[in-house]
C-alpha cells in the first residue's frame, strides 16, 4: 500500500500546500518522482506534471520524455515538457553540466507555474538527498545554513517526500509494482554527489545502520540552532547598526563585545556581501589600520577610527560643475548650492553650510567639484596653507564622505570654500570689502 496518510500528514505539518492548491510536479521518470506522482494522485491533489528533456543521453532522454507523458495520461493530468540544449548552455555560461541543468529546470518550473497559476512546485527530494547535501557542503566548506540540509519548503518549492528514505521509496515502488525509468548517469561516480551516494554513505552505514534517522534528529537540532542564531543576529542588527543616510555604521567598541566575534560579525555583514575571509581581515585590522577600505560587490566597508562604515559603492564619479556669474542655483550631488550677491560686507558666522566671500576677488567661471589628493587651502584664521587631506583628518571627516563634500574653486584655481566646513582665509570679508557673494548649501 502507498503511505498516503504519512504523505498528507507531512504536507500539513510543514504547510507545503493546501488541499485546494494547484501543484506542479517536477518529474524525471525516476523512482522518486514517479512515487510522488502516485502519492499526489492517491491523495486527491490537483496537480500537473512537468518534465525537462536535457538532451544529454540520446535515446534514453527520448524514452524518459515518452514515459513521463504516458504517466501524465494515466494519471489524467496536464503534461508540460521542454527540451533544452544543456551542453550548449553550459559552455556559453562556463558552468558545469549539472549546474546548467539545475539553472534551466528551476527557471522553467517557475515560468510554467507563473503562467498557469500553480501554487507550488513539488520536487521529489527525500531524506538521503539531505544527507548527501550536508556531506557535500561539509567537504566544500559551509556555514550553519549548510548544515540544515534541504528544507521541506522554500518559497514555492516544496519537497513532500522528505519523510521517506531511499530504501523506503524502493520498497514502496517494489511492493506496489510501480514502473519507473532508471537514469544510467545515477550509477556514475564522476559526479561528486554520486560519489558520496555510492562510496561514502555505505561506509558510514556500516558505522551506523540508522544513519537516516540519526541525521533527521541532527537536522532538527541544526535548524533550531540556525533559528536561534538568526534571532540573535537580528537583535544585534537592531542594537548595533546605526543608519546614517545611505550608510550603516557599527561602533568598534560594540564589535569588541561580540562573542563569538567572527561568527556574529560575519552574520551582521553578510547582507552586504562580505565573505568570511574579508571578516577575518577586518578583525585583524580593527585596532591597526584606520582608513582601510574593504570591498564586496556592491558595498565598501571603511575602517574609520572608532567605527566601521558600510556604504554603497558609487558607480560613477561626479564631474566638475561650472558656476557663471549670473547663476543663482546649481545642483551638485546631494546638495543645492545658492548664490546671493549683496552690496553690504556681510559676515556669516556659526553656519558651516553658508559663507560670505569678497565678491571682487572671484574670477568666473567658478567650479564646484570633489576634492583631489593634491588640494590645499588656507583655512580661515590661518596664514599658512594646509593640505586638504590633513584638514579632513584633523576634522575627523569619515573617509567615505570626503568625496561627497563640495569644493568651491575660484577661476584662478584657488579653493574658496570647503563646502560645509570652512572658507579660505584669502577670500574672507574684510573692512575693505565693497560687496559679497553669499554661498549656501542645502542638503537634498
Amino acid at each position: 500500500m502507498l503511505p498516503v496518510k504519512r504523505f498528507t500528514e507531512f504536507i500539513v505539518q510543514n504547510n507545503l500546500f493546501s488541499p485546494h492548491s494547484k501543484v506542479l510536479a517536477a518529474v524525471s521518470g525516476g523512482i522518486d518522482s514517479v512515487l510522488m506522482v502516485h502519492l499526489l494522485k492517491a491523495a486527491g491533489f490537483n496537480f500537473a506534471i512537468a518534465h525537462c528533456n536535457f538532451q544529454l543521453r540520446g535515446a534514453e532522454s527520448v524514452a524518459d520524455e515518452a514515459f513521463c507523458q504516458n504517466l501524465a495520461q494515466q494519471a489524467g493530468v496536464e503534461f508540460h515538457v521542454i527540451k533544452f540544449n544543456t551542453a550548449e548552455y553550459a559552455s556559453a555560461q562556463k558552468i558545469s553540466i549539472l549546474m546548467a541543468a539545475r539553472n534551466l529546470r528551476y527557471q522553467w518550473f517557475e515560468q510554467v507555474a507563473q503562467q498557469n497559476g500553480y501554487n507550488a512546485i513539488a520536487v521529489a527530494h527525500h531524506q538521503n538527498d539531505t544527507i548527501e547535501t550536508i556531506l557535500l557542503n561539509l567537504t566544500r566548506g559551509t556555514g550553519i545554513a549548510g548544515l540544515h540540509g534541504i528544507l521541506p519548503k522554500n518559497g514555492m518549492l516544496v519537497r513532500p517526500l522528505m519523510f521517506l528514505s531511499r530504501n523506503e521509496i524502493a520498497d514502496i515502488i517494489k511492493g506496489n509494482n510501480i514502473a519507473y525509468v532508471e537514469d544510467s548517469s545515477n550509477a556514475s561516480t564522476k559526479y561528486a554527489r554520486n560519489k558520496i551516494r555510492h562510496e561514502v554513505i555505505p561506509h558510514l552505514k556500516t558505522l551506523n545502520p540508522n544513519l537516516e534517522s540519526t541525521f533527521e534528529n541532527n537536522l532538527r537540532h541544526f535548524r533550531e540552532l540556525e533559528q536561534l542564531l538568526e534571532t540573535t543576529v537580528e537583535n544585534l542588527r537592531t542594537k548595533m547598526l546605526r543608519t546614517e543616510g545611505e550608510d550603516k555604521a557599527i561602533a568598534i567598541a560594540d564589535i569588541n563585545q561580540l562573542q563569538p566575534k567572527h561568527l556574529l560579525l560575519y552574520k551582521l555583514l553578510q547582507p552586504y556581501g562580505f565573505n568570511e575571509a574579508t571578516v577575518d581581515d577586518i578583525l585583524a585590522s580593527l585596532h591597526k589600520h584606520s582608513g582601510r577600505v574593504f570591498e564586496s560587490e556592491a558595498y565598501q566597508l571603511i575602517l574609520d577610527r572608532a567605527q566601521l562604515i558600510i556604504t554603497p559603492k558609487r558607480k560613477t564619479t561626479t564631474p566638475a560643475l561650472l558656476i557663471n556669474e549670473g547663476d543663482h542655483t546649481i545642483h551638485y550631488r546631494a546638495y543645492r548650492l545658492t548664490l546671493l550677491h549683496d552690496d553690504s560686507p556681510l559676515i556669516i558666522k556659526d553656519n558651516p553650510m553658508a559663507t560670505s566671500i569678497d565678491a571682487d576677488l572671484l574670477v568666473y567661471p567658478l567650479t564646484v567639484r570633489p576634492w583631489q589628493q593634491s588640494d590645499f587651502f588656507y583655512p580661515l584664521g590661518m596664514k599658512t596653507r594646509k593640505k586638504l587631506s590633513d584638514f579632513f583628518i584633523n576634522r575627523k571627516v569619515p573617509l567615505h564622505t570626503k568625496a561627497e563634500i563640495p569644493i568651491l574653486v575660484n577661476g584662478n584655481g584657488d579653493i574658496v570654500w570647503v563646502g560645509g566646513y570652512q572658507p579660505d582665509e584669502r577670500y574672507k570679508v574684510t573692512n575693505n570689502t565693497k560687496k559679497v557673494t553669499i554661498f549656501e548649501l542645502f542638503k537634498l
